[in-house]
């Protein structure tokens, strides 16, 4: 991927001199320019490539249309004209959204105290225009996190506090604070002492009907739980998930959502997921089950097969919860090992359900030599080597699977001969060629299986050389 960046001001000189210099059309000219920059290794993804406007006087300074609703509105604001301030937001809002650019060029010019401006004026009592001043807000912090300041922080949870009643207020100002928490570890830290914890959570239960709104908070609760944030060494990211769960009964109301949506498989998926990222201990894990979340799961996951994006993440709940040894008992009385199977063979195209659906089984078959055995006369070994066969590429599939068949075999050897008799050594020492990643997994079940393995000690402590 390119790495040098330029400004706009760069690129938009170079397209006057193609036009002024070398007498090319303008369209010819944001062309060249573009071919130039790009064989210099110069990433062009922040740039705006527009087609400067010709006059009769020729060519004249390059008026990007978003710089000119931004320079509009600043106007309209510094007048209070409320009617013209909701003209421009609107102009600016369809800017940014058409061209990811233009995002960038306006931050770099001083939107966001423009928004910022336009929002305060706003939360006086006009909600349609607060509306679109957080609309606007949304899309100019969209991989922009650090453009909010402390002062917005706390507008934007005073405003979700304010308008907790009204849902699609809600759900914009849920979709900034989404935005402000992306790669963004302070701004996490800093609205969950703020207090936003409880506004996202309280949001899915009051409008538990409005699938925007639990979709928005759903993906809001799980980007406070991500460690993402490169310039910080390590995160808060337990910690927050601890209090969801703990504080504002984070498990309850997710698995209750899941029940009220049950005809909605989009809003299941996000459900299902954020489910998924809060079983961080074993004591949730547990939870989950007591709360009646398994039962769901596992109905899930029987009746929405035709869903795929949902089979996934059901399948990736699944395997979270059953960290709790205790759970993956519960998942196999529950007949989740049949389900699993069931999933990966229907979508065995999909690498995605094949690499949870082998996750998930080998999580269930961890330290369990009883639920193993139920795995392979369920057919599950054979689903596994069916989905390594089908993708031979895929390196997840690969390394789950490959994790699976140690694990059903590790404390139940007698299951060797039968899963060898299904072709899975070539399977397992093909992955182990093709992938790196699959190296140690794949000569783990190799040994197990009591196939011959060299296993090298690779340095004993004296000196010299490594072994190659």
């Amino acid at each position: 991927m390119a790495s040098k960046r330029i400004t706009q001001e760069t690129f938009d000189t170079a397209v006057r001199e193609n036009i002024e210099e070398f007498a090319m059309g303008p369209e010819e000219a944001v062309r060249e320019a573009v071919e130039q920059f790009e064989s210099q290794g110069v990433d062009l993804s922040n740039i705006v490539k527009m087609v400067p406007k010709v006059s009769v006087d020729g060519p004249q300074e390059p008026t990007h249309d978003v710089l000119q609703a931004l320079d509009d509105l600043q106007k309209s604001v510094a007048c209070s004209c409320l009617q013209e301030v909701s003209t421009h937001l609107a102009r600016f809002c369809d800017q940014c959204k058409e061209v990811k650019a233009c995002r960038f060029l306006a931050a770099q010019k001083g939107a966001y105290p423009i928004i910022l401006a336009s929002w305060k004026l706003a939360v006086k009592g006009d909600q349609g225009l607060l509306l679109q001043a957080l609309s606007a807000l949304s899309v100019l912090t969209d991989g922009q996190p650090d453009l909010l300041d402390a002062q917005g922080l706390q507008l934007l949870v005073a405003t979700l506090a304010q308008n907790a009643d009204t849902a699609d207020l809600t759900c914009s100002a849920i979709r900034c604070v989404r935005h402000a928490c992306l790669k963004h570890e302070q701004n996490r830290q800093d609205l969950v002492k703020a207090g936003v914890l409880p506004l996202l959570t309280s949001a899915i239960t009051r409008h538990g009907r409005h699938a925007s709104v639990v979709r928005e908070a759903c993906w809001a609760l799980r980007v406070i739980t991500f460690d993402d944030d490169i310039r910080v060494p390590f995160g808060h990211a337990h910690d927050h998930a601890k209090m969801i769960v703990l504080e504002n009964r984070g498990l309850k109301v997710l698995i209750e959502a899941i029940k009220a949506f049950l005809d909605n498989p989009g809003v299941l998926s996000e459900l299902c997921c954020t489910l998924s990222r809060l079983a961080v201990r074993n004591e949730f894990c547990q939870e989950v089950v007591d709360l009646g979340g398994l039962d769901v799961l596992v109905t899930l996951l029987a009746d929405s097969r035709d869903h795929q994006d949902l089979v996934k993440q059901v399948l990736s709940a699944l395997r979270a919860i059953a960290g709790n040894d205790d759970v993956k008992d519960a998942i196999v009385r529950a007949g989740g090992t049949e389900s699993i199977v069931a999933a990966m063979t229907q979508h065995l195209t999909s690498p995605q359900v094949c690499e949870q659906s082998c996750a998930a089984l080998c999580v269930l078959a961890l330290r369990k030599p009883d639920n193993s055995r139920i795995i392979v006369e369920g057919g599950g070994a054979l689903a596994a080597l069916r989905a390594m066969e089908a993708h031979p590429r895929e390196a997840g599939v690969q390394k789950q699977a490959c994790m699976l068949i140690r694990n059903l075999v590790a404390r139940s050897q007698a299951f060797s001969k039968p899963i060898l008799d299904l072709g899975a050594e070539a399977l397992i020492t093909q992955a182990r060629a093709t992938h790196r990643d699959c190296e140690d997994v794949a000569k783990a079940a190799l040994r197990d299986l009591g196939c011959c393995v060299e296993l090298r000690e690779l340095w004993t402590g004296q000196k010299g050389d490594l072994a190659p």
